[in-house]
């Protein structure tokens, strides 16, 4: 074997079973193999991995997919279950909160009920219409049993009946906070429902005690809609029209109480822009004595007590001047659809403007099951755009929603002539317990609103009866006086 092939090593691969190429053109002879050494226990590099081999790499392979299935699985279970259990966000079950409400076309309400549920999936609110018949008396005897309602509506006079027998709930800072309900709503509303610093409900619509004008008679006369109770009772009593003794057209609806709407509120608004306290009105019953002499001393001369109520009065024609809230357009409207008229601020005194509030309010029964969902839906009857839909919504089944509640949307309604005079005279409005149609009178149990217009309705009557104006006032402040002690009101 020659030098140059001493240096030959095995080469498995391929290659290596070829000779080398020899150093010269010179043939040369074949190089002899060198016998290969077989290791028995390592296969050649060709050779297939053993059965053992595959069966460990599927294993391995087999492992890792089931470790990655029980990471998953671990991950959906910490996620899913275990954190939102000890954060509390665990899906929540679908709640239903029952909404007593008035007046509103279950339509209506079931627009704004749409949205709210759409907004709050886990929510459900079933709106009841209440017949207003006896309404205060299933609130007052439903709640505290348990059976109530979660949301009901109130009048704003009823705040002392509803705390007295503890069935109202105050609104928490997550509803709406003090600072919030000062700046959206009208300052007789804050004094009503704020009490203690809680509040105690979101109004929906506000309303205040206006002057309605036949504006035919008045074009007839060639006289100015007033805008004193000097100047108001001098065109009344022109405005005045007898027929053989018998009142044919009346200048205005006031005097005598019982056929008179409103005749609590006129009489209030009369005190209270002369100065009474309201509370108190024995402290002030000079004040209070003149306003009643002066509201009963249109009776015989513009109105009396064999006609009919002034609301139907007013809307036949035969009426030039009548008090009233913007509820009271409809049936006047229904009853005469031809009838012209238009909607005034009410009279003043020197430059006392003041007028009455009254209006109705949904609050929360503190006997909920359901008072955070409760909640929840109060705080979406607050915000302004939930207010514009309900009137446009209740606007599309009468002429006209509830005058707006908040202050920020007042302005809108501007172009409204029949609608915004009550709320232009929201800014200076107030409210007393002499408040009509809130349908509290009961047989077994009167509230505030009807005992308050007992006496107040004794005190005109006898005034009409022959009895002074000074002994009806102190009559009628006695009585008020224990009114007040019984609801916790002094």
């Amino acid at each position: 074997m020659s030098e140059n092939n001493e240096n030959v090593v095995f080469n498995p691969s391929p290659d290596a079973q070829r000779p080398a190429e020899p150093d010269s053109q010179e043939a040369m002879p074949p190089i002899p193999k060198e016998p290969q050494v077989v290791n028995l226990d390592s296969p050649p590099p060709s050779a297939p991995p053993p059965i053992r081999s595959s069966l460990f790499s599927l294993g391995l392979f087999i492992k890792l997919g089931v470790g990655l299935v029980v990471l998953v699985l671990l991950f959906l279970l910490v996620t899913r279950v275990i954190l939102p259990f000890f954060s509390g966000k665990e899906k929540a079950k679908t709640v239903t909160i029952t909404y007593w409400g008035l007046w509103e076309d279950p339509g209506v309400m079931r627009t704004i009920i749409g949205d709210f549920e759409r907004q709050n999936p886990n929510i459900k609110v079933t709106y009841s219409l209440q017949d207003i018949k006896q309404y205060k008396d299933r609130l007052l005897t439903r709640i505290p049993l348990g059976n109530g309602p979660d949301v009901f509506r109130y009048h704003n006079t009823w705040v002392p009946v509803l705390q007295k027998q503890s069935i109202m709930l105050p609104l928490s800072q997550d509803v709406i906070t003090p600072q919030e309900f000062k700046k959206a709503y009208y300052p007789v509303i804050q004094n009503d429902l704020i009490r203690n610093g809680a509040i105690y409900g979101i109004p929906l619509g506000i309303d205040t005690l206006s002057l309605f004008v036949n504006t035919q008679i008045f074009e007839e006369g060639g006289y100015s809609v007033p805008t004193t109770w000097d100047d108001f009772d001098k065109v009344a009593r022109l405005l005045t029209v007898r027929e053989g003794g018998v009142i044919k057209t009346s200048g205005a609806a006031m005097g005598v109480y019982k056929n008179v709407n409103h005749a609590s509120d006129i009489v209030a608004l009369l005190m209270i822009q002369n100065g009474t306290n309201m509370k108190n009105i024995q402290a002030t019953s000079q004040n209070a004595s003149e306003a009643l002499e002066f509201y009963t001393s249109f009776a015989n001369n513009t109105w009396d007590a064999s006609m009919d109520k002034a609301l139907d009065v007013f809307a036949r024609g035969n009426l030039a001047m009548y008090f009233g809230y913007s509820w009271d357009v409809f049936p006047i409207k229904t009853q005469n659809k031809a009838l012209q008229f238009k909607v005034y601020p009410v009279p003043f005194i020197g430059e006392t403007k003041l007028t009455i509030a009254s209006y109705w309010v949904d609050g929360i029964s503190a006997k909920s099951l359901h008072q955070k969902e409760a909640k929840a839906f109060l705080k979406f009857l607050a915000q302004k755009q939930t207010q514009q839909k309900f009137f446009t919504e209740a606007s599309k089944t009468r002429d006209f929603g509830e005058p707006y509640a908040r202050v920020d949307l007042g302005q809108t309604l501007k172009g409204n002539q029949l609608v915004y005079p009550f709320v232009e005279q929201a800014p200076f409005a107030v409210s007393t317990y002499f408040s009509s149609d809130t349908y509290d009178e009961s047989s077994t149990n009167p509230g505030i609103n009807a005992r308050m217009n007992q006496y107040l309705q004794n005190a005109v009557n006898s005034v009409g009866d022959n009895t002074s104006a000074q002994s009806a006032t102190d009559t009628l402040a006695k009585g008020v006086s224990q009114v007040l002690q019984l609801y916790g009101q002094k």
